[in-house]
């Protein structure tokens, strides 16, 4: 069977842009939750973020979604180097959860407050597939290239669904990962309503608290981690760097309530996930983590399903960077990688007091030193869409 390797691994995120400021924050345990700046949020109760800390000044005339999903694979592709290939065999897989979130508040903001006319471009800005066309059109990859959405684990199926292809002989490459940009009025405002949103104005970087008693809820994030992956064949050949290989994916639904997460569905996906990549275990396990009371407490039961009396460290470093939709599962899986090939696990922030239904080992509030090699990214989403990505870096460290 065809190995899946990654090559590659761009990221611009609340810890600022690449792979250097993420490393830098994930070791020292230090959040980029902060008070929103890059919107009027005067019609907001919640008005924390794990917001880009920096302007934006490149590729204007696209989505915010876009141009970090642009940023992110231009750090990629560099790092990755020339593939040798035709550009028929390159692809383009970007997840999303949203969209072109600011486009199309921009607009609705224009017509039905200002009585203005909607931007031109509009469509073409706000669909899904925005950022996987920008970045194919950048890069010049011909191959398979499409956007994949399914709530918050957009970007985990896309990377499996983008290892897969590379198995299958679809292709050789793919640019592969997920971005979004949810920091826009009516997005916060209908997050609001739902009742899942962590309200702490005043200490912004404590709002985050995954599997501690005091838990309020999760906090939008904005940003985009992407991915070169090709066969280990075709790195090997041009004599590239492999950071680790995309070993395992597992895919589920819940068929169940539409926002209420069930342990069963992320069980399986986590069994699915390990029995793709031959393993028994993992050495850690980045959780989906958001913070609500109801994700948290089932993710931990489903750990316990799988893993049994055996389980390994757990965090989730949505504690520092947010909830970034559609975009995190790919951050997470950038994070997880990043802080294993420099010997130390990412912790979970602003733990505080244990929860009864939350009781494993969350590496607590500060990084550890690991030889950690092998992990899962849990990623489940709205709609009961449950997606988990296993990588092994084992092979490859030097």
């Amino acid at each position: 069977m065809t190995r899946v390797v990654v090559t590659g691994l761009g990221i611009i995120s609340p810890f600022g842009r690449g792979r250097a400021a993420a490393l830098d924050s994930l070791r020292n345990a230090r959040s980029g939750v902060r008070t929103i700046r890059s919107v009027d949020t005067t019609l907001l109760s919640c008005r924390i973020a794990g917001e880009y800390p920096d302007e934006l000044t490149e590729h204007r005339g696209h989505d915010r979604f876009t141009r970090f999903a642009l940023i992110a694979a231009e750090e990629a592709a560099a790092q990755a180097g020339e593939l040798g290939l035709a550009p028929e065999r390159i692809g383009v897989l970007i997840g999303t959860g949203l969209g072109g979130a600011e486009t199309q508040d921009a607009n609705y903001r224009r017509l039905y407050a200002e009585g203005g006319r909607i931007h031109p471009m509009g469509i073409p800005m706000s669909m899904y597939n925005a950022a996987s066309s920008a970045v194919s059109t950048k890069l010049g990859a011909k191959g398979v290239s499409y956007a994949v959405v399914s709530a918050c684990a957009s970007s985990a199926h896309a990377i499996g669904l983008a290892a897969q292809a590379i198995r299958s002989g679809q292709a050789d490459a793919v640019f592969a990962g997920g971005a979004d940009a949810p920091i826009a009025v009516g997005i916060v405002k209908a997050w609001e309503a739902l009742r899942v949103l962590a309200v702490d104005n005043e200490h912004p970087e404590e709002a985050c608290r995954p599997f501690s008693a005091d838990r309020k809820g999760l906090v939008l994030a904005e940003g985009a981690a992407v991915f070169v992956l090709e066969s280990e064949e075709n790195a090997k050949r041009r004599g590239a760097e492999i950071l680790g290989e995309i070993s395992g994916f597992g895919a589920t639904s819940d068929a169940g309530h539409i926002t209420d997460p069930s342990a069963d569905g992320a069980a399986r996906a986590m069994r699915l996930a390990l029995a793709d990549a031959q393993l028994d275990t993992v050495d850690y396990i980045n959780a989906h983590g958001t913070g609500t009371k109801a994700n948290d407490a089932t993710e931990t039961a489903a750990i316990h399903a799988v893993f049994g009396a055996n389980v390994p460290p757990v965090s989730s470093t949505k504690s520092m960077h947010g909830h970034a939709m559609g975009a995190s599962g790919a951050i997470e899986i950038a994070s997880s990688l990043l802080a294993l090939r420099d010997g130390f696990l990412p912790p979970t922030i602003n733990l505080r007091n244990r929860d009864a239904a939350c009781d494993l080992d969350y590496v607590d509030n500060e990084p550890r030193p690991s030889r950690a090699t092998t992990f899962l990214s849990n990623s489940f989403g709205f709609g009961g869409m449950n997606a988990v990505v296993a990588i092994n870096i084992a092979p490859f460290l030097r």
